[in-house]
């Protein structure tokens, strides 16, 4: 007599077809399509985990540019500045500033000018 696998198979196929809830056409239904876009969907989300911390980095880095080139400076200039004057503030947080504190902000720009002059 022929031996399927029976709950055990069914119990595997529920389980993708699970995590392929909400793809469109094949790719929920059709077991071996589902696999596939599974294997498909896990790569692309492992490479643009570390994809979006880039992006936000180079999103940070373009808002203190030109929150810094607003008040006469480059970039550059203003991270050495900083290094300089031993503050010590992520581009996270140095974004933040510059958008929603820009007091704040002025300050840490005249600190730096302040470190580079000396």
């Amino acid at each position: 007599m022929r031996t399927t696998k029976g709950a055990a198979r069914r119990r595997a196929k529920k389980r993708l077809l699970r995590r392929a809830k909400g793809y469109r056409g094949g790719r929920r239904n059709l077991i071996r399509t589902v696999k596939e876009t599974l294997l498909r969907s896990g790569a692309y989300a492992y490479r643009d985990r570390r994809v979006r911390k880039r992006e936000f980095r180079k999103l940070w880095i373009i808002r203190i540019n030109a929150a810094v080139r607003q008040r006469g400076m480059r970039y550059s200039e203003f991270i050495h500045g900083l290094q300089k004057a031993g503050i010590e503030l992520n581009r996270k947080m140095l974004a933040e500033l510059a958008v929603s504190e820009p007091s704040a902000f002025d300050v840490i720009v005249e600190e730096a000018k302040r470190a580079l002059a000396a």
